[in-house]
């Protein structure tokens, strides 16, 4: 009697337990019962209880000693199914050993599976917060920390009011291009507050920055579009996924923000710096610091070294290429650009500034790696298209505010997306479509806390502040179909992705900076489809 009761004791400890064994789980039970006698997982030696070792021309089935099969060809009897364990995923190299999600049998050995995402395109447009073009979309209440993830009802809406009591403009096509908003970095910084959110429409201290003097405080900085006036958006957030809690990196403008898409750290503040590249003194005839930073390491490099390859594509760059070689001048607007109001007439010309690659000298003016944009439809229709491609639209077809339509920068996505669609490359992307930050826009979630200034610091060694919440949608078939993340994201985290789809898990951090700190962006993938398991966390 204490023998059988004992062995029904074990049946239940047998069937429910697994133990860890490197990227493998070995099948059988705890490693010491409740007497703590043995190591239950030898089941040669201990089947169902301490001490009964099954006889020759037997095999141990869950908690007992059975007659075993006869099996041929190499294989092995595995619970009563004789087994071919050099391939099988549940008894990979010997009965019981599991491969891991993200692993195969291959040689008797659990070995990491090829990602299915053989390429990677992001898409940066410019500063909008979430609140800016999703307060709309999103239908839980502001505050309200939704843990659902599928759908409009599992991300907060804009509140009605900001802390002050203002309520919202409509931010439409007029809207957007009739003012640009003040978010240099010291802008920025009061705006939040150290995380109140309470001066973006009145109480901020800081004046204006040296180029546009617009005021900091602002009731045009607290704005929202309808679901109308950003309707493809919030279509491709249906279709795809959308991260809730994506941040710019950095408070500031566009170009200290850009910097974390190629080398996952701080470089300078706001647009302080500019590529010493073709066209630089017709972007920015100021008197800014021209660099071309000489043995910084950068996710281009990562990428070259693991095999892979990159190219941004960019607008207006053959134009500015061909004035440059022809006279050595400047390119002249296209005659049919709608505005000629933005700074250094820029809104329908090529700015070296919006690219991060452009700052370092190993890639600066590269032809593999620097490209007109309509060199992008070419590399599909062609079949040389890169692993990862960074697109940028010209300020007229990017959404900046005080020169684009909205409506604009949304017909130049879908037209990105629809090359990509129509091609060979559509079952194999990853779209990638972003903020390069928020514009001074005001949003109602408050930033996290600075990552440590191990991974990340100033020109004066102090932690980098984050700024405010940006829109990020992941798209194609590795995306989570109407999915919402609610980890928290960033710039870095997609170079961290590129280091570890392209690399493998042994280049996951490569550069040293936050990219070996931040969260990766498997909250906004579908595991099933992968190929790889991306982590949601860092």
């Amino acid at each position: 009697m204490h023998r059988d009761g004992h062995g029904l004791r074990l049946r239940a400890l047998v069937a429910g337990c697994l133990l860890a064994l490197g990227g493998a789980r070995v099948m059988g039970c705890s490693s010491r019962d409740d007497s703590g006698l043995c190591d239950r997982t030898d089941v040669a030696l201990n089947c169902g209880e301490c001490g009964l070792a099954c006889k020759s021309g037997e095999s141990c089935v869950v908690d007992r000693c059975v007659p075993a099969l006869v099996c041929e060809n190499g294989q092995l009897d595995c619970g009563r199914a004789c087994v071919d364990v050099s391939t099988n995923g549940e008894h990979c190299g010997g009965c019981g050993v599991l491969c891991e999600p993200g692993t195969a049998c291959a040689s008797g050995a659990c070995v990491p599976l090829p990602s299915k995402i053989e390429h990677v395109v992001l898409i940066s447009q410019e500063n909008h917060t979430f609140d800016s073009y999703f307060g709309n979309y999103c239908k839980a209440l502001a505050g309200s920390n939704p843990t659902c993830n599928e759908g409009p009802n599992c991300c907060e809406a804009a509140p009605a009011t900001e802390p002050h009591g203002a309520s919202p403009e409509l931010l439409d096509d007029l809207n957007n291009a009739a003012r640009d908003r003040n978010h240099a970095m010291a802008c920025e910084r009061d705006q939040i507050n150290g995380g109140l959110m309470d001066r973006f429409v009145t109480g901020s201290t800081y004046v204006h920055t040296p180029i546009l003097e617009q005021p900091c405080s602002s009731p045009h900085n607290w704005a929202v579009a309808d679901a109308k006036s950003v309707a493809t958006y919030g279509a491709l957030a249906d279709k795809g996924a959308l991260a809730d809690r994506y941040f710019q990196p950095v408070v500031g403008g566009s170009a200290s923000n850009d910097m974390y898409f190629a080398i996952a750290r701080f470089q300078f503040k706001d647009n302080d710096s500019y590529p010493d590249s073709i066209n630089s003194g017709c972007a920015m005839p100021l008197p800014v610091k021209r660099v071309s930073w000489k043995g910084r390491k950068t996710i281009g490099d990562v990428l070259i070294e693991h095999g892979s390859s990159f190219a941004s594509y960019v607008q207006g760059y053959g134009a500015a290429v061909d004035a440059w070689n022809t006279n050595g001048k400047c390119p002249i607007a296209p005659a049919d650009c709608p505005t000629k109001t933005f700074p250094f007439n820029l809104a329908c010309k090529y700015d070296a500034g919006d690219v991060p690659f452009q700052y370092y000298a190993q890639f600066t003016d590269d032809p593999k790696r620097m490209k007109d944009y309509d060199a992008f439809a070419k590399a599909l229709a062609e079949g040389t298209l890169p692993e990862f491609a960074y697109v940028k639209a010209v300020a007229v077809n990017n959404e900046h505010p005080g020169v684009a339509s909205i409506s604009r920068g949304m017909t130049f996505v879908a037209e990105t997306l629809a090359l990509i669609e129509q091609s060979a490359y559509a079952s194999d992307t990853l779209v990638l479509i972003t903020m390069d930050e928020g514009g001074g826009f005001y949003d109602h979630v408050p930033p996290p806390p600075p990552v440590p200034t191990s991974y990340d610091s100033d020109d004066k060694n102090m932690p980098v502040p984050y700024g405010t919440r940006v829109p990020m949608i992941a798209l194609g078939p590795f995306a989570r179909k109407g999915g919402v993340s609610h980890v928290v994201l960033e710039h870095s985290s997609i170079v961290k992705f590129l280091e570890l789809n392209f690399g493998g898990p042994e280049a996951v951090g490569a550069l040293g900076n936050r990219d070996a700190y931040v969260n990766h962006i498997g909250s906004l993938l579908d595991p099933k489809t992968t190929g790889i398991v991306v982590p949601e966390g860092p």
